[in-house]
């Protein structure tokens, strides 16, 4: 005796509503965890100190690597650019301040040396960025 055989073929659908949640939990969760830097591809472990200000307006921002590398801005240059870049930057703007964002590793004198050159271009309002010593 044979049975008749009925199969049935579903036409499904994927249910997409599973899929999205695990990719905004995945982009949520790394969200959370990655570490955001102020100035991408120069990593300068700056000192603490337990007063420190914030200052908001016409702020150049020059940075000093451990290694001894200067930038200004995201920008690197050599000593001599710097002093022509922050001449033309004194020119066009008024009261403007620099501010030095240098390793604690960096030497006492690259520092010292940014400030001169800071202070020939005629720029009179210079600051030195530390870490706050409750972040660290």
């Amino acid at each position: 005796m044979k049975f008749p055989r009925r199969y049935e073929i579903f036409k499904g659908q994927i249910n997409m509503a599973p899929l999205i949640d695990v990719v905004l939990q995945q982009l949520i969760y790394f969200m959370l965890t990655s570490s955001f830097i102020m100035q991408p591809g120069i990593k300068i472990n700056l000192p603490t100190a337990i007063t420190t200000d914030t200052i908001e307006e016409n702020e150049i921002f020059i940075s000093v690597s451990a290694e001894g590398l200067i930038f200004l801005g995201e920008k690197q240059v050599s000593m001599q650019k710097l002093e022509e870049s922050l001449r033309k930057l004194a020119q066009e703007r008024q009261n403007i301040i620099v501010v030095i964002k240098g390793d604690v590793r960096t030497p006492h004198g690259k520092i010292v040396n940014i400030m001169d050159v800071a202070r020939n271009c005629g720029i009179s309002r210079i600051a030195i960025a530390t870490m706050p010593a409750s972040e660290r």
